[in-house]
């Protein structure tokens, strides 16, 4: 198998179909999926069975992409965030045909946002960050990031300890033991939700407060920036 798509969930039974559904549409069929669940009390395990995924033990998006991996049989991993989409139907043909021409370890794709204008000039900016330093200072968003499976167990994965940040953190460190670069081919589409929920002045802050305390201290393991990961169960209060 060439292909093991790791999924992080909480409660996700709104976007997740979205997801599996852009997955079940691809071109390339090479790829068994995991979703790795986190104690979810809606309908987001008997949806990921219903596709046909295998549905393991997850957490916080580190160690449930970490025990996705731990059961996946492809060569190369590919973790998506369960809000991300597919929209091209040729996205997994031509990126992952991508990933193994360049002869690559771990990459990520340029991502889009389905929002607004100020959604999408975030990620135009993130773009270009993410290509400005994927040689010299590899970063990347957990949303969606595409990794040799030995790779991934050379560096043990996702740093558990790690709230906010544990996705730049991974490119990071397994750009030091392999070949990390951004990815040319198609964009990944990237949920604005967080925007919609938190708004854009808290997402900026955290982002920059995270790269000050990284550059200062270093890996910010007691989530002093509030990062919440299920923030989005209308039955939480």
């Amino acid at each position: 198998m060439i292909l093991s798509i790791v999924i992080p969930t909480k409660n996700e039974e709104k976007c997740l179909p979205k997801l599996l559904e852009s997955i079940r549409k691809q071109t390339f069929e090479d790829y068994e999926i995991i979703v790795a669940d986190n104690k979810s009390d809606d309908k987001t395990r008997e949806i990921a069975k219903k596709f046909g995924c295998a549905v393991t033990k997850g957490g916080m998006p580190g160690p449930g992409r970490n025990l996705g991996a731990k059961i996946a049989k492809g060569e190369i991993l590919l973790f998506l965030d369960s809000d991300t989409e597919l929209e091209n139907e040729f996205f997994l043909e031509l990126l992952v045909e991508e990933f193994k021409d360049r002869k690559l370890d771990v990459a990520v794709p340029m991502s889009y946002a389905d929002g607004s204008v100020l959604d999408n000039l975030y990620y135009g900016f993130w773009n270009s960050l993410v290509k400005s330093f994927q040689i010299i200072s590899p970063f990347a968003g957990g949303w969606c990031i595409f990794a040799r499976k030995e790779i991934h167990d050379k560096i043990n994965g996702f740093d558990e300890k790690i709230v906010l940040g544990e996705d730049s953190d991974y490119a990071k460190r397994s750009g030091k033991v392999g070949k990390f670069r951004a990815l040319k081919g198609v964009k990944i589409k990237v949920s604005p939700r967080r925007f919609a929920k938190e708004g854009h002045l808290k997402i900026i802050i955290q982002s920059v407060w995270t790269g000050l305390y990284w550059a200062v201290k270093g890996r910010d393991r007691k989530n002093k920036a509030g990062y919440e990961f299920d923030i989005y169960n209308d039955k939480k209060k």
